[in-house]
């Protein structure tokens, strides 16, 4: 009780949100400016026994940058966010050359979905969705009461988006996750501006770019750059992943101007707080700390694949920091064994029961879960 008597400082700050610790594991780059530090060793976890893979989270945690952003805010944490909002929606337009009143900010990319799911659906206003896909969007519609409808994923684990237009008629709202989640493939650039070009007027698409940052493959893109041409195209975009802000809570979405008014009347006030509004800035603004975070993911993965192979198992294409791997059995025993001997994975997907879905960790961390693995199935 004698901390809460006495005024928080900013050094007891610091020591709370365990600035030093984390900057000691995300070591710089030898030479590198402070805030170019590159992620070299993972953020330090309140349960280190436990190796969790199961929540597509980047093991690297934040930019140093970002903690530092965090802790020079902690001044103005008595104030609404009212300016960090303002300033940090002028850093995304600015980074994708667009105004910014075409930008709304939520509290994670979570709260973009559930905005869209107020703004666009209801009675007689379907979801349509892929399955499998990310669930909250579907959660979000019901509770709007919609109508909910599932399209199954193609045989090349695509969004089928002519069935989808389809099965959306001339209302409603269509979700699409690219690269998805939880197969971690993507659907193809062409296929998608073909989609956005064949919306009815009454009809809003909802592009989730959660794992943008991690898509390799040529035959993806982004579709913000059509955002100006399409009145009913909504983005979502998170700092949840690459960034390694998901316990912050940060997101956004883009769109024509009229559309996020919209969406900005269903969204609570000041739903975002002064330091992860002070981190996403900070991160937005240190590309060598992504690119060295995006590249280590990618490294591992690469490992964990051939791993898979070695052990006469084929992961789906992943452009993203998880992979999709079918066992052939049911995977609800693997997860439990896997639990049991301290690495957490995805979870169930019924659409695909014997397929286990795995976050890319650490190279520790991945071949914790190798070995975990190969026990396992033996």
């Amino acid at each position: 009780m004698e901390t809460l008597a006495k005024p928080l400082s900013r050094r007891r700050f610091t020591q709370l949100l365990g600035l030093g610790t984390a900057a000691t594991a995300l070591r710089p780059v030898l030479g590198a400016a402070p805030a170019k530090r590159a992620a070299t060793t993972p953020a330090v976890s309140s349960v280190s026994s436990v190796v969790r893979l199961s929540s597509n989270e980047n093991p690297y945690g934040p930019s140093p940058a970002a903690f530092e952003a965090m802790r020079n805010a902690f001044d103005s944490a008595w104030r609404y966010p009212d300016e960090g909002v303002d300033a940090l929606a002028a850093d995304i337009a600015g980074h994708h050359h667009l105004a910014a009143d075409s930008v709304l900010l939520g509290d994670g990319s979570s709260e973009i979905l559930k905005v869209c799911a107020a703004t666009f659906t209801g009675p007689g206003r379907p979801a349509v969705s892929a399955e499998p896909t990310f669930e909250a969007l579907a959660r979000y519609a019901k509770a709007a009461s919609a109508a909910v409808v599932q399209v199954p994923l193609t045989a090349q684990h695509q969004h089928d988006l002519p069935k989808m237009l389809a099965a959306a008629g001339s209302t409603g709202l269509i979700y699409v996750c690219n690269p998805n989640n939880p197969t971690a493939t993507i659907t193809p650039k062409a296929r998608v501006r073909e989609f956005v070009a064949a919306l009815p007027p009454g009809v809003t698409a909802l592009v989730d770019e959660a794992y943008f940052h991690y898509a390799e493959d040529p035959d993806y893109e982004s579709v913000i750059p059509l955002v100006a041409e399409h009145p009913n195209l909504v983005v979502a975009r998170t700092f949840s992943k690459i960034y390694g802000m998901a316990g912050l809570r940060c997101g956004y979405a883009v769109a024509v101007p009229e559309t996020i008014e919209k969406m900005r009347s269903q969204q609570a006030w000041d739903s975002l707080n002064s330091m992860a509004l002070a981190a996403a800035r900070a991160s937005l603004a240190d590309p060598d700390y992504v690119a060295e975070s995006r590249r280590l993911t990618l490294q591992a993965k690469a490992w964990v694949v051939s791993e898979l192979e070695r052990m006469g198992y084929r992961a789906l294409p992943s452009a993203t920091n998880f992979l999709m791997t079918d066992l052939r059995r049911p995977v609800p025993p693997v997860i439990l064994a896997l639990r049991q001997r301290n690495v957490e994975v995805g979870r169930l997907f019924p659409a695909m029961p014997t397929h286990l879905r795995v976050t890319i960790g650490t190279m520790d961390q991945m071949k914790k879960f190798v070995g975990a693995l190969e026990q396992v199935l033996a």
